[in-house]
């Protein structure tokens, strides 16, 4: 096993009583504001099921598949850390049971073993504790996730890992939050403390005794209700954190600072304190959320997976953040598209003050997004189509404009006249389809001149894609003819990477994913642009704001 770095503290953040209790905006919140004083922190997510990556996990089980720049398939909590630190993370901020125990079969059929007995302790412990040591490199702080709950039969490898990892590196080194409910009863009018107690004890029966219990709850935690808490617990008063619902997930690592939970982590691991964190930028981010300046528009996300929204948790994310650009709120219409099929009526979208086609994949509700996109088309509302969104926008204007009836994507249809969509030529001899896209970061030459060009405020800029399909390029002349510009391309020209409509009010579409990058305090630039495009047609005064505003106000994207 790795020889353990012992100037690196270690966090390992669990969950208890209930799942989505948000134990990954608590990982991602106290990273904040470690990162707030200074430290490197880097946050990595353990998932207890045995899929080696969530790829191909349907979006109504697991939420969105978060892509990293190289090319790792994630849990959407990556995503989370991702935005609250600040910093860009890889395959190795991600590991499931699944790969773990592919890594140990690989080295047993590898003979690394030496003929010894596989197991889980050591084998499959030490290949956890590994997985944490990997990440010591150039970071003060690795905070780890542990997916699911206390009690599941699934994750009790983890947390054996764990709490053998705190033995060897040292008690001073590294602590255990532990994140639980604190139920409301309304019937006795109170707060109940035994569900917590019970997983705290659930902890200490398999060796973890937790230094930190953030509790989570619809009513504020009174000071005797703390100090029972930590008695029947045996976590510090200090150690006792409350954590009620908010209304922006930006606010959390604030309600933390205000309760001063990363004071005392530092403490815990024995880390110089310091002057208090700077978050007067993140307390105006959030405040802007709040309380925008400026009015709100409304973006109706037409999609295939709307009945969990989840499954877009990014594009969630990053219209609020461009909204944020511009002192903007934003209010988000989730749509099925296929409410829009046949004769569905368009009424909502009427409402709307821009359209947004996000990614999918299957045919199921393909008409809808065709039939809204061109209304958004011909009705000159604000348009932004990602990854699907790209392709369907290519259909709808091969077949109403440019005098391609049957066109339609070879995904759908093997027997489309004019497949306008096509198999990418590295994919035709694919056949497993986990990890095999085109996945990760991929740059892109921008066209001079064009709408995407002024927006990125640069020739050559760098995304994250995450699909099999792409534009087939034997009508590219045919749709440049009528009007179609293709904006953005590999840099060989051969991909096409960005549509747009000159002569439209705002009409973009990208097959990359520029939500996976969309910071809040570095909205992404299309984003940023696209809700300006949307305040502008419902009426919202530009504010002194140009066209390429997101690009001069959040710099988001690297080339």
């Amino acid at each position: 096993m790795t020889e353990p770095n012992r100037s690196t503290k270690y966090i390992f953040v669990t969950g208890g009583v209930v799942s989505s209790l948000g134990k990954g905006i608590a990982a991602a919140s106290l990273g904040r504001l470690l990162k707030e004083r200074g430290l490197r922190v880097t946050i990595q997510k353990f998932d207890p099921y045995i899929n080696v990556d969530p790829g191909t996990l349907s979006p109504f089980q697991h939420g969105e598949v978060f892509v990293t720049d190289d090319g790792a398939e994630t849990d959407l909590d990556l995503g989370h850390y991702e935005r609250f630190i600040d910093e860009s993370l890889s395959q190795a901020n991600n590991i499931t049971t699944g790969r773990i125990y592919q890594t140990v079969i690989t080295k047993e059929r590898r003979g690394d073993y030496l003929g010894s007995t596989v197991q889980v302790i050591p084998h499959i412990t030490d290949e956890i504790k590994n997985a944490v040591h990997r990440l010591e490199a150039d970071h003060d702080v690795v905070i780890t996730e542990i997916g699911g709950t206390v009690g599941d039969i699934e994750s009790l490898p983890f947390l054996e890992a764990i709490r053998q990892f705190r033995q060897e590196v040292g008690a001073s080194n590294a602590i255990f939050i532990h994140l639980t409910l604190i139920p409301y009863i309304a019937a006795a009018g109170e707060l109940k403390t035994k569900p917590t107690q019970h997983s705290v004890r659930e902890l200490m029966e398999i060796g973890i005794q937790p230094q930190v219990l953030i509790c989570r709850s619809e009513h504020p935690l009174e000071e005797d209700l703390r100090q029972k808490i930590a008695l029947f617990t045996n976590v510090d008063r200090k150690g006792v954190v409350e954590a009620l619902d908010v209304d922006s997930i930006y606010q959390v690592p604030i309600e933390y600072r205000r309760q001063g939970l990363d004071t005392y982590v530092m403490e815990l691991l024995g880390l110089e304190v310091g002057p208090d964190p700077d978050l007067e930028r993140w307390e105006k981010m959030v405040g802007t959320i709040r309380a925008p300046g400026r009015g709100s528009v409304r973006i109706a996300v037409v999609g295939k997976y709307t009945e969990l929204v989840d499954s877009y948790k990014s594009v969630q994310e990053a219209l609020i953040h461009g909204g944020i650009a511009h002192d903007v709120g934003v209010e988000i219409d989730w749509i099925s598209s296929e409410a829009l099929e046949g004769d569905g009526s368009l009424e909502r979208l009427e409402a709307a003050d821009g359209l947004l086609i996000p990614g999918g994949f299957g045919e199921r509700g393909i008409d809808g997004m065709l039939r809204a996109i061109r209304w958004a088309r011909q009705e000159e509302r604000p348009f932004f189509g990602i990854c699907l969104g790209l392709q369907c926008a290519v259909i709808e204007y091969a077949r109403n404009v440019g005098e391609l009836g049957d066109s339609h994507s070879a995904e759908f249809s093997s027997a489309a006249a004019d497949p306008v969509i096509c198999l990418m030529d590295s994919q035709h001899n694919v056949i497993d389809k986990g990890g095999t896209m085109r996945l990760g970061a991929y740059p892109a030459h921008l066209v001079e001149g064009s709408r995407a060009r002024r927006i990125y405020g640069r020739e050559r800029i760098s995304e994250r894609h995450r699909h099999r399909y792409e534009f087939n390029n034997h009508y590219r002349e045919q749709l440049e003819a009528a009007g179609l510009v293709f904006s953005g391309t590999s840099p060989d020209g051969h991909l096409v990477e960005m549509i747009e409509l000159p002569d439209h009010p705002w009409f973009v579409g990208c097959q990359f994913h520029p939500e996976l990058k969309s910071r809040p305090t570095r909205p992404h630039p299309l984003f940023a642009s696209f809700i300006e495009a949307a305040a502008r047609q419902t009426g919202i005064p530009e504010a002194d704001a140009r066209e390429d505003a997101g690009a001069r106000n959040a710099a988001a994207v690297e080339g």
